[in-house]
């Protein structure tokens, strides 16, 4: 049986594969967390740093964009 690149790069790096069955509840919880995070910034005056162009940019608190829903204002 022949074996694909993946397969092969998988069994020389001793790591085991791993499937994710249910990748888009990890990928909402992260969503969720970083519009989070980003909320507790801005909503405390701390500046966020990002990647654009190749380059770290800072964006000030008030120049952070998330939208806030109903049940934010409710966070601690």
């Amino acid at each position: 049986m022949a074996t694909t690149p993946r397969d092969d790069s998988v069994k020389q790096s001793g790591r085991k594969e791993i499937n994710v069955v249910q990748g888009e509840p990890v990928v909402a919880a992260l969503r969720r967390a970083t519009r989070n995070a980003l909320l507790d910034h801005k909503r405390a005056g701390n500046p966020v740093a990002t990647w654009r162009d190749g380059k770290v940019v800072i964006i000030p608190a008030e120049e952070i964009e998330v939208e806030e829903t109903a049940g934010d204002s409710e966070r601690s």
